[in-house]
């Protein structure tokens, strides 16, 4: 397994529990598959450097974890087509 790292953006605008939910939502699609989550650390609202679909601000999430690229591939599949999801990068670390 490869170790990965993937931050992503949620849109602001959302009630807290709303955030802790899609971020267990994403753990739990590493988990299902065999992966495991090393940690979230979920940042909170940050402003953008440039506006972003006409938005200021979001809701910056780091998860580090242990997966195969197929593993990987799936979350960010999921993320590309979650309409909560602002922006997502995921590196190999």
């Amino acid at each position: 397994m490869n170790k990965y790292e993937v931050m992503y953006i949620l849109k602001t605008g959302l009630e807290q529990k709303t955030y802790d939910e899609l971020c267990e939502k994403y753990s739990q699609v590493i988990l299902k598959e065999g992966g495991e989550v090393e940690s979230v650390n979920k940042w909170g609202t940050k402003k953008f450097a440039y506006p972003i679909d006409y938005k200021k601000d979001g809701f910056y999430v780091l998860m580090t974890y242990s997966a195969t690229a197929a593993i990987a591939s799936e979350l960010e599949r999921r993320m590309r087509i979650d309409e909560n999801v602002v922006r997502f990068m995921t590196i190999a670390i």
